[in-house]
């Protein structure tokens, strides 16, 4: 039996980017977070529809023509 001691090795962990996007049931409307759904064992509004749209930003972003 082999015994390995890994108290001395440091593991330096990476900051993740998370970025938050909110979604809405189209159904009742209900926004809700990437994060909440994640946490759920299904994919499903509190009101059982299972059809989500994602939110956009209200702010239109304009590009101009070269």
């Amino acid at each position: 039996m082999v015994e390995e001691n890994f108290d001395d090795e440091k593991v330096e962990e990476t900051p993740v980017e998370t970025f938050e996007v909110n979604y809405s049931c189209l159904r009742c409307g209900t926004t809700v977070s990437n994060t909440e759904l994640s946490r759920l064992p299904e994919i499903k509004c509190i009101c059982g529809f299972r059809v989500f749209t994602k939110v956009r930003p209200p702010v239109v972003k304009t590009i101009k023509a070269i």
